[in-house]
């Protein structure tokens, strides 16, 4: 029986990810250069790797006024965002048969519980597990081992939902039955440890989808 499910936020509940490329790649048009997206792609669920996001734009040009640019647009792009399609019925759903809701995320507390609050979601979790709150980040089982531990459930009696190849290797490390529903930033990417991969939430009913998780059995 699964007691909790548990989600990762950017790019599963709300698409944080596409505008972030967009963002960069705006900046990059506006001064006449153009930005490689692959590359973008490739960090997309990584925490603390090495990225340039400007090494095509010459060192001359201020970055901190970049950054500030790209801040802009970035968080102009996020904010026109809906929730991402299936995310509030498999919400309702757990809430009608009594599983356990929490987040397990790679950024910080200001990025997700800011968004979640905003949303009007953040009531709907149990826990909320971020960054700052676990000694390694995702591809580390320690997001998901910290989010079942908070929830009181055995990693084995649940379920983490996964946009990236690092989440999708954090929560099958920690033990959890692994849902990955690709983003448009991840779907080119290969994800070996998922139990089950959708190209939504939305084409599979939640009751379904609760039934097929359930019947995986975990080595």
């Amino acid at each position: 029986m699964l007691n909790a499910l548990v989600l990762d936020f950017d790019g599963l509940i709300l698409d944080t990810e596409s505008p972030l490329i967009d963002a960069w790649a705006t900046v990059h048009n506006e001064l006449g250069f153009r930005f490689d997206r692959e590359r973008g792609h490739s960090i997309i669920g990584h925490h603390g790797v090495y990225f340039d996001p400007w090494e095509a734009i010459p060192p001359d040009i201020d970055r901190t006024d970049l950054e500030a640019r790209f801040q802009r647009c970035k968080e102009t792009l996020i904010a026109s965002q809906p929730i991402l399609p299936g995310v509030v019925t498999l919400l309702d759903h757990a809430r009608h048969t009594g599983l356990k809701l929490g987040v397990a995320s790679n950024s910080h507390h200001d990025h997700v519980d800011g968004h979640l609050e905003r949303l009007g979601l953040r009531d709907r979790f149990d826990v909320v597990i971020c960054r700052e709150d676990v000694e390694s980040g995702k591809p580390a089982p320690d997001p998901y081992q910290r989010a079942c531990a908070e929830l009181n459930v055995l990693p084995e009696s649940a379920a983490a939902f996964e946009d990236s190849v690092p989440g999708h290797q954090s929560a099958h490390a920690a033990g959890l039955r692994v849902v990955v529903v690709p983003n448009p930033s991840t779907r080119a990417h290969h994800f070996p440890f998922a139990h089950l991969q959708l190209t939504s939430l939305a084409h599979r009913p939640p009751a379904a989808l609760v039934e097929q998780l359930e019947a995986i059995v975990l080595a």
